[in-house]
């Protein structure tokens, strides 16, 4: 890999650094880079680290469109003090200081006044000067040194008339072009694809490794067969229509080829996700132009024309006759899109562009996930709060041409459970009094909601199969499994409906209306109309007519619901929160503001941990999502900025406080909820779901 530090002008115009403090800066961060990029290392790639002095590291202002390398400064002083280029590098970085007085390199500084380090004296100096004259608007002085830098005869004749600032830009532009730079850096540091995808395969294709697609992309193959991976939508100029924008791993290309698009469900050998089209145009991505081409071969980066349609946020595209061509592999993100708001117009009749825009922002960020909720909230998910301020500036300035829209506080998603068994048989009658259901709540086994989730006991199994599982792992009685009438919400959530009658009549008659109220219930509980996670509903007896339309949907449906609702609240009713895994990265120094900035959060840390060879500490933690907004800001406040947090969802965690007794902290927040959602502030009392015999 290869790294560049960027935002390099600020240190001179506005933090006005002195050449050892930058130093010092800029050490650490390559540091900090360094210790991320080893624990993502991986033998094959051989040396992952950058380091300066071995030229993988660039120095650049972007803004302003300057950068360098060790080796653009090591060209000219190797000449000067006659030693080979290399060698010259590593006097350039590191603890390696050079006094003019005595003209000796020295490893130690000498305490003189002129014996300063070598990167500050030769690089940093000489850049500071030429913009601090320019920014005096010392003009000869400047042109002076512009001709001692051999760039006088590069500047056109407009640009000598030029002042201040502009100057300043256009003298550093063309003495230290970011273009070389980054340009050296690519070609010496980076493995050509033909290397990279030979150890590359492995890691990229989904389909056995020894097949010919697998060997086309390991050998970079352009006769081979087509595989193509768009890792990017991006915006075109005409409204509403994008480039797929992805990289040629194996054959070649063209204008007009049939192909398959293979999007991220796609199962080899069915045909969901799976659409066959033509390429429009391919073309070439120059910086802001684009340059249409024939064909582009493997190896190179290309944006394809006419498949925004096909294509959400990625993926896979071989041609129309390789059908047993598997996907390459979707890009995993180490953060997951847990921060939530809603966002509404303030003029109504800015809605279609609220609908248009958030198309067009879900299709260019591939970490955002914009729905709408049963409310009618459109609602944006991103990483953090930073991501979804970046994302939310995109939506009203690019994607809705500046309309105003209303953002509304962060909002968090809890879910309802039980503690314990209901304490007594719940009974409600159908509103004919003709049918009686009994019916009790308990929890799910410790574990097994989480089974659910990972899909490890789904509704689908075989019973048999899923009956051994759960004898196993659970405790259940293995007949029992073959009682389960479904689960919910959305029939396949972690809350299930068991069938523990015995011997009554009539009962496989009415299992559509108790499992369709089933799936009205867990998705709306009785608390809050959030979810239900881990309750078991099981029903013990029924009495029903013995003339069949007198137990229809109709009596039986909402019957069943408030049964359910009743037992949900005979049974100690909680309230779960969602919980993040924290990791920060962090200096000792900083450990005392971690901690204390944690406990105000209701934070819990589990695990420190020092990295070998380094001062920096790894802190895992846990941290409630509703705490955790602001959570950022003030870490970095705590720390003077040298903790980097970063949060992934990592479970659900059940709240103590009784959300019956008025005036408790989860009494609270469901008074909140209820208010957002528009419903009666108060739970209704047990009584109103449940008939008297």
């Amino acid at each position: 890999p290869v790294m560049t530090v960027n935002k390099l002008d600020r240190c001179f115009l506005e933090l006005m650094l002195d050449g050892e403090e930058a130093f010092q800066n800029f050490n650490r961060v390559i540091e900090s880079a360094n210790v991320i990029i080893s624990t993502y290392t991986d033998d094959k790639l051989g040396e992952c680290m950058v380091y300066p002095e071995k030229g993988t590291v660039s120095f650049s202002a972007g803004l302003h469109a300057w950068a360098f390398t060790l080796t653009t400064f090591a060209d000219t002083y190797s000449k000067k003090f006659g030693i080979d280029r290399e060698k010259m590098m590593t006097k350039l970085w590191g603890d390696n200081f050079f006094d003019p007085k005595t003209k000796k390199w020295t490893k130690k500084n000498t305490g003189a006044p002129t014996c300063v380090r070598g990167f500050v004296q030769f690089i940093y100096n000489p850049i500071k000067q030429v913009i601090e004259e320019c920014m005096k608007e010392n003009r000869e002085k400047v042109f002076q040194m512009c001709e001692k830098l051999g760039v006088m005869s590069k500047l056109k004749p407009e640009d000598k008339d030029l002042n201040g600032k502009p100057l300043m830009k256009r003298v550093m532009q063309t003495w230290l072009p970011a273009s070389d730079a980054l340009l050296e850096m690519f070609i010496n540091h980076l493995p050509s694809p033909h290397t990279a995808q030979s150890y590359r395969v492995d890691t990229l294709y989904e389909g056995p490794l020894d097949d010919q697609y697998a060997d086309c992309i390991r050998k970079c193959d352009p006769n081979g067969p087509l595989m193509l991976y768009v890792s990017k939508m991006i915006p075109a100029q005409d409204k509403g229509r994008f480039y797929a924008f992805g990289r040629v791993f194996g054959g070649k290309c063209c204008t007009g080829q049939k192909v398959r698009i293979l999007g991220p469900n796609y199962v080899p050998g069915t045909k969901k996700d799976l659409y066959l089209k033509s390429i429009q145009r391919t073309v070439l991505c120059m910086g802001r132009k684009q340059e249409a081409v024939e064909d582009v071969p493997c190896g190179n980066t290309v944006a394809l024309v006419g498949l925004d349609q096909f294509i959400q946020k990625n993926a896979t595209i071989t041609d129309q006759a390789n059908e047993d061509a598997h996907p390459i592999k979707a890009m995993k993100f180490s953060v997951s899109p847990v921060v939530r708001v809603a966002v509404e117009c303030k003029v109504a009749s800015d809605l279609p562009k609220l609908v248009e825009g958030l198309k067009r922002l879900s299709k260019s960020d591939p970490m955002v996930q914009c729905h709408i909720e049963e409310t009618g909230e459109h609602i944006i998910a991103g990483a953090g709060e930073l991501h979804l301020e970046i994302c939310l500036k995109d939506l009203q300035e690019d994607f809705m041409g500046g309309a105003e829209i209303r953002v509304s506080e962060p909002v968090v998603a809890f879910r309802e459970t039980v503690q314990n068994r209901s304490d007594h048989t719940v009974m409600s009658k159908s509103p004919n009094k003709h049918n009686r259901l009994y019916i009790q709540a308990r929890p799910l086994e410790e574990g097994l909601p989480e089974a659910i989730d990972e899909g490890k006991v789904t509704p689908r199994d075989d019973p048999k199969e899923r009956g051994r599982l759960l004898a196993a792992e659970f405790g259940w009685d293995k007949d029992m499994s073959k009682k389960i009438w479904c689960f919910g919400p959305d029939t396949t959530g972690p809350n299930m409906f068991i069938d523990v009658c015995k011997g009554v009549q009539y009962i496989n008659e009415i299992k559509d209306s108790v499992v369709a109220a089933t799936q009205w219930a867990t998705k709306e509980g009785v608390l809050a109309e959030e979810n239900m996670r881990g309750i078991c509903f099981e029903i013990e007896d029924v009495v029903l007519h013995t003339d069949a339309i007198h137990r229809g949907g109709g009596q039986i449906i909402p019957t069943c619901r408030r049964c359910l609702y009743a037992c949900e609240l005979t049974a100690e009713p909680r309230l779960m929160e969602p919980v993040y895994l924290v990791e920060i990265q962090a200096p000792e120094p900083a450990l005392g503001g971690i901690y204390s900035t944690l406990n105000q959060k209701r934070g819990m840390v589990f695990e420190e941990q020092q990295r070998p060879g380094t001062p920096i500490y790894n802190i895992k933690a846990y941290l409630p999502v509703i705490e955790s907004f602001g959570f950022t800001g003030t870490l970095r406040a705590a720390t003077s900025g040298q903790a980097f947090p970063q949060c992934v969802f990592d479970h659900w965690d059940l709240m103590q406080a009784d959300p019956l007794s008025p005036g408790s902290q989860t009494a609270d927040i469901i008074a909140g909820i209820r208010k957002r959602k528009g419903i009666k502030l108060e739970i209704q009392p047990v009584s109103e779901y449940e008939d008297k015999l």
